[in-house]
This record gives structure tokens, sequence and C-alpha cells, in this order.
């Protein structure tokens, strides 16, 4: 297991320009937006504009802290009708390609900015599961793929397994492999209560 901090992340402008994102983790280490296999960022949304497309690409949001981000979603299908989606931080992630069109507003401007968590996975090459965990006391995770990405978006959790422990404090993430002796079940101590997001990453074809 390996603990990543704000240290480690790393900050870069969004792809289309119209912010700032904090990117978690990126495989192969060093790759760019044009060219990862599986990517993992958290941003501060402030204003309404369009996301960055991304071809190619399957992607998870979810809204970890502040109000409602009220999403506008392009068909990816002819004949098929736009969508309209309300993401807070108690609804489940949103699923979506990274080629539709997709607008974003805030639902309350007064209310000030909101974060949001997403996992994107080059199709072809890797697929995710993106999940929210509200942990309080003890609880298993276990991973159902090559690599966990387990992320505290509020509280601290002790995670075990493998023979190893390490504490996560909020904003802090633990890379987990799925395979040998770390993958077996991850075991969470939460005291009072924690706020996790579990990224499953799944190898699907040959990697960069």
């Amino acid at each position: 297991m390996r603990r990543l901090g704000p240290a480690d992340y790393r900050r870069m402008p969004w792809k289309n320009g119209g912010g700032e994102t904090v990117e978690l983790a990126i495989a192969p280490p060093g790759a760019d937006l044009a060219d990862f296999d599986w990517r993992i960022s958290s941003a501060q949304v402030s204003a309404a504009g369009p996301f960055s497309p991304f071809p190619g690409v399957d992607r998870s949001l979810a809204v970890i802290d502040g109000g409602a981000l009220l999403l506008h979603v392009a068909p990816v299908d002819e004949g098929a009708g736009p969508l309209s989606v309300r993401l807070t931080p108690a609804d489940p992630p949103f699923v979506f390609a990274g080629e539709q069109a997709v607008t974003a507003e805030l639902a309350d401007p007064d209310a000030g900015p909101l974060t949001d968590f997403n996992v994107m996975t080059r199709r072809g090459r890797w697929a995710h599961r993106l999940q929210c965990l509200h942990v309080q006391g003890r609880a298993e995770l276990a991973p159902e793929g090559e690599l966990l990405v387990l992320y505290c978006a509020g509280g601290s959790v002790r995670c075990r397994g493998g023979g190893a422990s390490l504490a996560l404090a909020a904003g802090e993430a633990l890379i987990v492999p799925a395979t040998g002796a770390q993958g077996r079940t991850l075991e969470l101590h939460a005291a009072p209560a924690a706020c996790l997001y579990a990224a499953h990453l799944m190898q699907t074809g040959a990697c960069q």
C-alpha cells in the first residue's frame, strides 16, 4: 500500500483552460492528458462552464463537498434527448463518456464553490467503478480489479491489509495493488466516522 498526500499531488490547468484541477494519481507515471491509461483528480468548481472533452475515455464524477452541481449532458445516440443531472454529495457518482458534451453550473452560485472528484479510464485499456463509502467503526472493502485507489474526503480512517497499517486523514489517498498479499480484503477503522471514495481500477487491454 502507498499513501499519497497534498505534497504528492500535481496542480494543473483544466484541459480547456477554464480552471484548475488537482491530479492525485495518473498512469503511466508522467503521462499527459492525451495518453494516460487512468487518472484520478479533484477540482473546485466556482462558475458555470463546459467540461473538457476526453474522447475514448470513460468518466465518473462525484461532488464531495459543497452544494449541488447541475450537469447538462448531450446524448451519445442520435435521436436521444439531452440529459440534465443534479449532483450533490449525497448522490452516487455520475458515469458518462468523455466524448459527450457536458456543461455544468452551480445550482446556487451564492452558496460558494464546490469540490468534485473525477475518475477517468482509457477505454480498451482500463475500466473502473467509483463508489462512496460512509464508514463508522469497522468495515471491510474488497478490491475489484488490479488496483484500488481510496480517497478520504472527510474524517480519518485506518486501513489494514497485506500486513500493513496506514492512517488516512482528509485529503489523503491510498493506492492498493489488488494482487498478491496486498490484494486481500482491506480492513477499515474510522472513529468516529469517515467519508471515503473507492476507485476500483480493472485492466481490460494493453497499457501504455
